[in-house]
């Protein structure tokens, strides 16, 4: 009797009601970028602010996310068109450091790209990638920069 009772009551206990941790909790999502970061010309020498767009969960978090913020910067295009058909990234490139969010609900991560001194003007491709779990969710904006005023 006692040995049936060791195999059956593990048994029971596992049929309950409750669930075993929070279901339904999600993470922290991240997605590129403010309208006032990309809807302006930049002159060779200035900083590409990157404001990363945040959505947190309406519960928290299991565990903070592990994810990881990139932004770089390619061109020279000539038009738009260039840019678009372009299958290679264009002869410069400038990056963001990447940046690690620590996933808190007020945290505003943002990737700061400078723009070199020697930028020649044309459109550029800002590519973002939000790096979690081992997979990659990117995109892409057009980023228009200018001659430098005299």
């Amino acid at each position: 009797m006692r040995f049936l009772a060791c195999l059956v009551l593990p048994l029971l206990a596992a049929c309950g009601t409750e669930p075993a941790g929070p279901e339904g909790a999600t993470s922290v999502t991240y997605s590129c970028c403010e309208a006032g970061d990309i809807d302006r010309p930049y002159q060779p020498g200035q900083t590409l602010t990157v404001h990363w767009t945040v959505e947190s969960p309406e519960q928290p978090a299991v565990a903070p996310p592990q994810v990881e913020l990139t932004a770089r910067l390619t061109g020279p295009y000539a038009t738009t068109g260039d840019l678009k058909a372009a299958a290679d990234p264009g002869p410069a490139t400038f990056e963001a450091a990447p940046v690690r969010p620590s996933g808190g609900p007020d945290e505003r991560p943002v990737s700061t790209i400078v723009i070199g001194t020697d930028a020649e003007p044309g459109y550029y491709n800002l590519v973002t990638a939000v790096v979690s779990d081992g997979s990659t969710v990117s995109g892409a904006s057009i980023i228009r920069v200018v001659a430098p005023t005299t």
